[in-house]
């Protein structure tokens, strides 16, 4: 859990009370310092073996009450699908074949919930649970992409699996309507708006957002706007 907080900081110093209240929260030990040191030099030796760390203070230096991982930004996973799904998203409107290859190449850099084996310590949840949303908004943005690239066919299977998985993300939904519609299934894409709308009734007392609701009416007066 130690080397997952200093590489969501990396470059930045992480104070040893930080690490010891992500490490051993409300119940430290007796020498909190004293573990925290072992642990960090453990770190240091498991780093040395696959050559990241191969001496005392390479990557994992000790810098005044803390420490800090000096790592360049393309070694560390997140930052490399963080960038690589931002120049895809900004070539949506412009290069959607470019785009989905670039959101398709940072999506295959998951093989599983962000941080599932470092520990549940708050800093290492929070930073989950955003690495989790926005694998989530580059799933939305690779649809997109594939959309504008008229690939409408190709992603209805996988729209009905992620509609079906998560009902409260009404971009799903969105996408889903659509793809069904420029197939041709236009009765289809007029009931999962309503399915959407019951489930966001049920579930969370919610209203279909505008967004949404403009593109139902959009769908039933087959609005030529909506063709690809």
């Amino acid at each position: 859990m130690a080397l997952a907080v200093l590489a969501l900081r990396a470059g930045q110093v992480v104070s040893f009370d930080e690490l010891i209240d992500e490490l051993w929260g409300e119940a430290p030990l007796k020498n909190t310092r004293n573990s925290l040191q072992g642990i960090v030099a453990r770190m240091r030796r498991s780093l040395g073996r696959i050559e990241l760390d191969p001496t005392d203070q390479g990557v994992v230096r000790t810098v005044g009450n803390g420490y800090v991982l000096d790592m360049p930004a393309d070694q560390l996973d997140a930052d490399r699908f963080l960038r690589q799904a931002a120049e895809g998203r900004s070539l949506i409107g412009r290069s959607p074949q470019k785009a989905a290859e670039l959101l398709r190449g940072a999506l295959t850099m998951w093989y599983g919930p962000a941080l599932v084996d470092v520990g549940d310590g708050q800093r290492c949840r929070a930073a989950a649970l955003r690495l989790d949303e926005q694998r989530r908004l580059v799933q939305e943005d690779l649809i997109s992409a594939q959309l504008e690239a008229g690939e409408a066919g190709a992603v209805v299977p996988e729209l009905k699996q992620l509609h079906a998985e998560h009902p409260e993300r009404e971009r799903f939904s969105e996408q889903l309507m659509l793809a069904l519609y420029r197939t041709g299934r236009q009765s289809e894409a007029i009931a999962t708006f309503h399915r959407t709308r019951k489930q966001l009734d049920d579930e969370m007392g919610l209203l279909p957002s505008r967004q949404l609701q403009r593109l139902y009416q959009a769908i039933i007066s087959q609005d030529a706007s909506l063709s690809r």
